[in-house]
């Protein structure tokens, strides 16, 4: 999934460099309008990938606790099981 959502990102930046090339080529601005506009569009692609990173980060630290979650539960069932064999065993040992 992380790599989809690299792919997607990068796929992203070399779309906003390339819309950058063309309007560069076809801008009826001066030079210092358009060197603006390309540092605006700089920013808000930057700005983009920190939120998309930050989402990514968030997701994979409920993905991390959810996983603790169930590691501690599946802990849990299986010492109870072992416990009941264990007395089982004891049980069973003591009658024979």
């Amino acid at each position: 999934m992380a790599d989809n959502v690299g792919s997607k990102v990068t796929y992203f930046m070399v779309g906003m460099g390339i819309g950058a090339l063309v309007g560069i080529l076809f801008a009826p601005k001066s030079g210092e309008e358009t060197r603006d506009f390309l540092s605006k569009k700089a920013d808000e692609g930057k700005d983009y990938a920190q939120k998309k990173a930050r989402e990514l980060r968030e997701r994979a630290d409920e993905l991390i606790e959810r996983s603790k979650e169930i590691a501690v539960s599946k802990k849990d069932s299986i010492s109870a099981a072992v416990e009941a064999g264990r007395e089982a065993y004891l049980r069973q040992s003591k009658s024979s």
